[in-house]
C-alpha cells in the first residue's frame, strides 16, 4: 500500500487528539452531558453529564483528510453520503437528548424511516455506478443474485449495522475499539481489490477514531453519541456494500451482530415466557452485571472482534495462498 495511506491515517489521528480535548472544553461549558439511563448498571450512574455528541470530533477529522488525501471517485462521495447523511439523524438524536432533555430522542419510527430514506437513496446511487446484484457466500463458491432483492439487502446491512454499533455504544471504547478491528479488515479487502478511494476512506477514519479513543477510554472524558456510533456503523456497512463484501461483514462485525441478537432474543424470550435470558443487554451489560470490570469486558470483546475479523477474512488469505 501507498505511504500516503499511513499519512493518512496519522493526519487523521492528529487532528482528533488535537480538536477532542477543545470540544470538551466547550460542551462543558454549553453543559452537553450524556443522560444515563436508570434501569443501567449502577456504577455508570458517576457518567451522567459527560461531554457527549463526540462523533463530530471524528467525523470533522475524518472528513478534512479525505477531501484532502483521497482519490475523488463517485464511490467515495456516495460512501459519504450515506455516511454522513446517518451522521446528521444522530446530531439530531442527540440534539433532542441533550439540548432538549428529552431522553428517548426522536421517535424510533421517525428514525428508522430516515435511514430507510437514505439507504434507497445509497442504493440508486449503486445503481447509477452500475453496482453487481451478486453477492458472494463466505467460503463458498456460491454467488447468489439477489436481483430485484438486492435493495432489501442494502436496506437491511445499512439499518441493521448502523442500529448494531449504535447498541454497542454502551462502555468506553467498547464501539470505537471494535470498529477499528472491522475497519482494518474492510481495508485489507479494499486493497486486495484495487480500490484506492476506500483504503484511503478506511484509513482516515481508522485514523480518526484511533485519536478519538485516547478520550473516549475508561474513565471516559467524552463520548461519541448516536452522531459517532449510528455513522460508524452505516460506514462499516457502505465499504462493505462497495467491496462486495456484504455477507462477510456479518462475521467481520460479528461483535455488532452478537449485541444486537442479545437485545432481540432477550425481547423475544420475555415477551414469550416472562424470563430474561441476559442479566441485562445489549450483551456487554450482561457481563457487567456479573461483576466485570469495563476494561476486563472492553478488552474481551475486542479481542472477540479480532477473533471475527481474523475469520472473516480467512478465505481470502487461502484464496491467495498465504
Amino acid at each position: 500500500m501507498s505511504p500516503a495511506i499511513y499519512q493518512t491515517a496519522a493526519v487523521a489521528f492528529f487532528l482528533s487528539v488535537v480538536i477532542c480535548p477543545l470540544y470538551i472544553r466547550f460542551s462543558r461549558s454549553q453543559r452537553y452531558g450524556q443522560q444515563i439511563r436508570l434501569d443501567g448498571p449502577r456504577r455508570h450512574f458517576s457518567k451522567a453529564g459527560t461531554p457527549t455528541m463526540g462523533g463530530l470530533v471524528f467525523l470533522s477529522s475524518f472528513l478534512i483528510v479525505i477531501l484532502f488525501f483521497a482519490p475523488k471517485t463517485p464511490g467515495l462521495f456516495l460512501a459519504l453520503f450515506v455516511t454522513f447523511s446517518s451522521a446528521l439523524l444522530g446530531l439530531m438524536d442527540d440534539y433532542q437528548k441533550v439540548v432538549h432533555r428529552r431522553s428517548l430522542g426522536i421517535r424510533a419510527r421517525d428514525k428508522l424511516l430516515a435511514q430507510l430514506i437514505f439507504s434507497l437513496l445509497f442504493y440508486f446511487g449503486l445503481l447509477y455506478l452500475g453496482h453487481s446484484t451478486l453477492v458472494k457466500i463466505p467460503f463458498t463458491s456460491l454467488r447468489v443474485d439477489f436481483g430485484l432483492f438486492y435493495p432489501l439487502l442494502i436496506l437491511v446491512v445499512i439499518v441493521g449495522f448502523s442500529n448494531a454499533v449504535n447498541l454497542t455504544d454502551g462502555i468506553d471504547g467498547l464501539a470505537g475499539g471494535t470498529a477499528i478491528l472491522t475497519l482494518l479488515a474492510l481495508l485489507f479487502l479494499a486493497s486486495l481489490q484495487g480500490m484506492p478511494d476506500l483504503v484511503y476512506f478506511c484509513s482516515a477514519l481508522i485514523g480518526a477514531c484511533f485519536g478519538f479513543l485516547i478520550y473516549n477510554l475508561h474513565p471516559a472524558r467524552i463520548f461519541m453519541g448516536d452522531v459517532g456510533s449510528l455513522s460508524l456503523g452505516t460506514a462499516l456497512a457502505a465499504v462493505a456494500i462497495l467491496i462486495k463484501a456484504e455477507f462477510s461483514l456479518v462475521i467481520i462485525g460479528g461483535v455488532f451482530v452478537l449485541e444486537t441478537l442479545s437485545v432481540v432474543l432477550q425481547v423475544i424470550i420475555f415477551r414469550l415466557t416472562g424470563k430474561r435470558v441476559f442479566l441485562m443487554s445489549p450483551l456487554h451489560h450482561h457481563f457487567e452485571m456479573k461483576g466485570w470490570s469495563e476494561w476486563h469486558v472492553v478488552i474481551g470483546f475486542w479481542a472477540l472482534g479480532f477473533c471475527f475479523a481474523m475469520l472473516g477474512l480467512l478465505e481470502y488469505t487461502l484464496l491467495l495462498g498465504w
